[in-house]
């Protein structure tokens, strides 16, 4: 299985909104970038993914999401009163694509970005390196057991 990250404003979508119901699967729509669009096409159901609280008071990773469905079609691109329509984009031809993710598990407290800086194995991760604005990102095994390991 494949480990990954996203990041989302938690006003919009955070670990909260997981955690209030338990079992409950949200769709994660609305991503418009081509490279974090790819990544999404890659998540298969049962991937791990933490999920990182961003533009926000206190940001950082605040728990364990899972796929629950891979890739299909994201429908708010279809949807003219949707923030996220794209009129270039046709059911028979979509651009974009959502995942559903479901709690696997909201950790005891937020573990903050300087933190994450500052473990050593984490040079290559995409969330510390300098310019990297992607919500979507892959995390590799070792980088994954790294963190884990702090939580």
């Amino acid at each position: 299985m494949a480990k990954w990250l996203v990041k989302s404003e938690p006003s919009e979508c955070g670990i909260d909104d997981f955690a209030e119901s338990p079992g409950k699967v949200i769709p994660w729509d609305g991503v418009r970038n081509y490279q974090a669009r790819n990544f999404l096409a890659q998540m298969r159901e049962g991937d791990d993914v933490f999920l990182y609280h961003s533009s926000c008071k206190h940001i950082g990773i605040a728990g364990i999401i899972r796929v629950v469905r891979s890739a299909y079609p994201d429908p708010t691109q279809f949807d003219p009163e949707s923030h996220y329509y794209d009129p270039k984009s046709s059911p028979e031809n979509p651009r974009w694509q959502a995942v559903d993710f479901t709690l696997e598990r909201k950790l005891n407290q937020l573990m903050p970005l300087d933190q994450i800086k500052q473990l050593p194995g984490l040079e290559s991760l995409p969330l510390v390196r300098r310019g990297n604005r992607l919500s979507v990102m892959p995390v590799s095994d070792d980088e994954w057991q790294i963190i884990l390991s702090q939580t």
